[in-house]
């Protein structure tokens, strides 16, 4: 599930941090610092700047195209995993629980059953009106979930901010530092890179996906020994983030950045430091979940890019699917941690529409 990085009043449910241990609580983030309109006035400012430069310097105009339908897919199987873990935690008996032409279909018998699922779902979707789902009685118990044509329309809106948040991001990473990333319609991205001519340099730069994995951190013998040795068949040394610290985790990943399905940018409680949040889909919930059971006691890697974020001790299990990460972040850190994550996770990727050089003294 994917929100907007204007506004993140999402509740998650796990502390996970890289000097405490994970523990089960309920936080809240506060939401983005700048109001709506407030963003929505800076980035039409960057725009007309961006746009007066084009035309005196020339430069690149680059067109995307987010996967919509990739989307859809990923909110109905999430959806469906949603129900499925409603209907098991509420003891509510079911069947026939399945995925058809864009919605979950399911057969609830007991009246009193389709109520209580009815009311969890309108209770999840409360003050997130992307989360809105339709419930339609078919008759002698059969049910039909989707996604309203709101909640829909605002996914995808929620999916070309954060496209368009990635893309800042990675440009800004590449020392690309003047430029316009606007939506361009309901599912297309367009950017102007006033003085850039070779718009094949900006595109490669998108065609690298992030690399995001929770794995196993092996403790038959101390990273150290390891650099100086060889390390355990199937594992290998990983550097920290920040305090470059080795760590010698699997090279299998016990989750992916397909099973992460939001990140942002927070504070602590208490402390009010830096710290990264997200969730998973509802496949990454229920693995996690069966991770942390296996391995009370023993430390999980959270890795970006072969770099470890964190490595906190597992000391119960977690079953709401989501983590908040801590790692002495400067808050600039942070939100590039967050930014990363949500480019592993978006789900499908960004299609190549156009690309153009624009000489000077044409309007782009």
């Amino acid at each position: 599930m994917t929100t907007s990085p204007r506004d993140r009043a999402t509740r998650m449910i796990l502390a996970f941090t890289m000097t405490s241990v994970i523990s089960a609580s309920t936080i809240a983030l506060p939401r983005a610092a700048l109001a709506e309109n407030q963003f929505d006035r800076m980035r039409a400012k960057i725009a007309a700047f961006v746009g007066d430069k084009m035309e005196k310097l020339g430069g690149s105009r680059i067109v995307y195209k987010v996967d919509g339908d990739a989307l859809r897919e990923s909110v109905v199987t999430d959806l469906r995993d949603d129900v499925y873990k409603d209907l098991h935690d509420g003891h509510i008996a079911f069947s026939n629980l399945a995925i058809r032409d864009g919605g979950v279909d399911v057969k609830i018998a007991d009246a009193k059953g389709r109520d209580q699922l009815a009311r969890k779902l309108a209770s999840a979707a409360e003050g997130l009106p992307s989360h809105a789902v339709s419930m339609t009685d078919g008759g002698d118990g059969a049910v039909r979930l989707a996604p309203t044509d709101a909640a829909s329309a605002a996914r995808l809106r929620e999916l070309v901010d954060n496209s368009i948040a990635m893309i800042e991001q990675r440009l800004k990473d590449a020392d690309v530092k003047l430029v316009s990333a606007v939506p361009d319609g309901t599912d297309r991205i367009r950017i102007f890179l006033p003085g850039v001519s070779d718009p094949d340099r900006i595109t490669a730069i998108f065609a690298r996906r992030v690399k995001v994995s929770l794995r196993q951190v092996d403790l038959s013998m101390t990273a150290e020994q390891a650099q100086s040795g060889t390390p355990p068949e199937g594992t290998e040394v990983l550097l920290g983030f920040k305090d470059k610290k080795p760590y010698l985790v699997a090279k299998e990943s016990a989750l992916d950045g397909e099973d992460v399905s939001d990140a942002a940018p927070s504070f602590a409680p208490g402390t009010k430091d830096p710290v990264v949040s997200f969730r998973f889909n509802g496949r990454g919930t229920r693995r996690f979940a069966h991770l942390t059971e296996e391995n009370i006691g023993k430390p999980i890697a959270i890795v970006l890019d072969n770099t470890v974020i964190s490595a906190p001790v597992i000391r119960e299990p977690i079953t709401g699917g989501s983590v908040q990460i801590s790692g002495n972040f400067t808050l600039e850190e942070a939100n590039s941690v967050a930014m990363q994550l949500r480019a592993g996770s978006l789900p499908g990727h960004l299609t190549l529409v156009e690309q153009q050089v624009i000489q000077p003294g044409v309007k782009p």
